[in-house]
C-alpha cells in the first residue's frame, strides 16, 4: 500500500475498463480519484485544474499522445508527477517520454505492484523505469544510422535511479537507503554513470541535466 493516503490521481486513458482497473487500484491503495480522460487534451484540462499529485496517461490517446501532455504540462511548470503506462516497449518511445519530463514509464502487462512502486518511487524525487525492461538491453543499443549515440540512452534504469537522486541534492547514504542498496554500491553506479556521460562531478552531472531539460524530473522536484 502507498504510505501517503492523502494523494490524489487523474487518470488518462481512451479504454475504460483499463481507467476503471487503475482506479479501483489507486482506491484500494489509499489515493483518491479526482478525475478520468478519455483523451490527451481532456487530460491536459483536467490536471490544469485539478492539479493532482500524480496523473497516469496512456502514451498513445487519440489526438494529444502521452507524451505531447507531459511536454504542454512541464512547459507551464506543472507539479503533478506523471507516469506514462503503455504497452510499447521500444527504446524511442521510452527515451522520448523520459526526456519529456515522465516521471516514469511502465508497461501495462506488468504487474499492478509496479504501479505503486512507481508511486512511491517519483514521489521522493526519482525517475522510474518498469522493471520489465531492465536487462533487455533498451539503454544500450548503437544507432543503426551511424550517428554518435546519445549518452543518455547509455545509463541503465537503476543509473537513472541514481542520476535523479545525484542532481536533485541527495547524498549516497540516502540514495542507498532509498533505493535500499549499499552506499558503496550507489558509488559504484555513480562512478559507471559519470564514466558513460563524460563528467567528473556533481556540478557536470546538473549541466547535463539542465541541458538535456531533465530539470523537471531531476532538479526542481
Amino acid at each position: 500500500m502507498v504510505e501517503n493516503q492523502q494523494l490524489t490521481v487523474i487518470l488518462a486513458d481512451d479504454h475504460n475498463i483499463v481507467r476503471e482497473g487503475i482506479a479501483a487500484l489507486c482506491a484500494a491503495n489509499g489515493m483518491r480519484v479526482l478525475g478520468q480522460a478519455s483523451d490527451g487534451a481532456g487530460a491536459v484540462e483536467m490536471i490544469q485544474s485539478l492539479e493532482p499529485d500524480f496523473a497516469i496517461l496512456d502514451l498513445h490517446m487519440p489526438g494529444v499522445t502521452g507524451v505531447e501532455v507531459i511536454r504542454r504540462l512541464r512547459a507551464e511548470n506543472v507539479n503533478t508527477k506523471l507516469i506514462i503506462l503503455s504497452i510499447s516497449r521500444e527504446e524511442a518511445a521510452v527515451m522520448e517520454a523520459l526526456r519529456a519530463g515522465a516521471d516514469a514509464y511502465l508497461l501495462k502487462d506488468g504487474p499492478s505492484r509496479h504501479l505503486l512502486d512507481a508511486i512511491s518511487f517519483v514521489r521522493d524525487g526519482g525517475v522510474y523505469v518498469s522493471p520489465l525492461l531492465r536487462g533487455a538491453g533498451l539503454f544500450t543499443k548503437s544507432d543503426k544510422g551511424g550517428r554518435p549515440e546519445d549518452p543518455l540512452a547509455t545509463l541503465s534504469p537503476r543509473e537513472m535511479e541514481v542520476f535523479s537522486y545525484l542532481v536533485n541534492g541527495l547524498r549516497a547514504k540516502d540514495i542507498a537507503d532509498l533505493l535500499e542498496i549499499s552506499p558503496k554500491t550507489v558509488d559504484t553506479y555513480r562512478a559507471s554513470l559519470m564514466r558513460k556521460l563524460n563528467v567528473h562531478d556533481l556540478v557536470g552531472l546538473v549541466k547535463f541535466a539542465i541541458e538535456r531539460n531533465l530539470t523537471s524530473t531531476s532538479v526542481q522536484r
